[in-house]
C-alpha cells in the first residue's frame, strides 16, 4: 500500500512541475532559476546529511548519490543563470 502512495505522489509531482513550469514566460526564467538554485543548495545540504549519517549502507550510498546528482544540478543552474545574464549585458560592460 505505502509503494502505491508514493507512486501516486511521484506521478502527482510530475505532472504538477511540467504544467507549471510549462506556464512560465520566458522573462521570468532567470530569476526563478535562481531561485531554484538556491532550492538546490539546501537539497546539497540535506544529502550531505543522509551521506554521512550514520546508517544503513543503502542509505548512505542513495546520500552519496543524492550529493552527486544535487551538486551536478546546483553547478549547471548557476552557470546556465551566469550564461543567461551575460547575454543582457552590454557589449561595453563584457569587456569584449
Amino acid at each position: 500500500m505505502e509503494v502505491v502512495f508514493l507512486t501516486f505522489i511521484l506521478v502527482l509531482a510530475i505532472s504538477l512541475g511540467f504544467e507549471l513550469i510549462s506556464k512560465v514566460p520566458a522573462t521570468l526564467h532567470t530569476p526563478l532559476m535562481s531561485g531554484a538554485n538556491a532550492i538546490s543548495g539546501i537539497t546539497l545540504a540535506g544529502a550531505l546529511l543522509s551521506a554521512g549519517a550514520q546508517s544503513e549502507q543503502m542509505a548512505t550510498i542513495l546520500g552519496t548519490a543524492a550529493v552527486a546528482f544535487a551538486t551536478i544540478n546546483v553547478v549547471g543552474g548557476y552557470l546556465v543563470t551566469d550564461r543567461m545574464l551575460a547575454m543582457f549585458k552590454s557589449k561595453s560592460e563584457s569587456g569584449r
